[in-house]
């Protein structure tokens, strides 16, 4: 699966607004990590609750995002995700957030997910089974 594109669709709600009437920057990472959250159970066929059960969490280590246009109130867009790379700690996201009406691009951009023990809180190597299900 690395590299297979999954969408989620999504809507602007009113408290993502802002000042200057466009959603606020930090609302375009929540869209993200919704989308990944919905795409984890319905695309790779293991749920967030699935890694919690054994023990495990994913913490962003990095985000990058390049902003092309605003989102506004009310607006339905598409978060698009892949994974790009697994890395021995972690995994490559990619993605972008598309505006629905016009089809243009509204941002795009990566994250760096770290797998961690949610015991201990430090960085854990992804086992096996896990790459396998998420490279398949």
């Amino acid at each position: 699966m690395i590299g297979t594109k999954f969408e989620t669709e999504l809507q602007v709600r009113p408290d993502d607004i802002d000042m200057n009437q466009h959603v606020h920057a930090s609302r375009y990472m929540d869209y993200v990590l919704a989308a990944r959250y919905d795409q984890m159970a319905r695309c790779y066929g293991m749920a967030m609750e699935e890694f919690i059960q054994l023990g495990f969490g994913w913490f962003v280590r990095t985000a990058q995002i390049e902003y092309k246009r605003p989102l506004g109130l009310g607006e339905c867009f598409t978060v698009r995700t892949w994974v790009a790379e697994i890395l021995k700690h972690g995994v490559q996201v990619q993605f972008e957030i598309i505006k629905r009406k016009t089809g243009k691009l509204a941002c795009d951009g990566s994250f760096h997910y770290t797998m961690v023990s949610l015991k201990t809180g430090r960085a854990e190597i992804i086992p096996d089974w896990i790459v396998a299900k998420y490279s398949a």
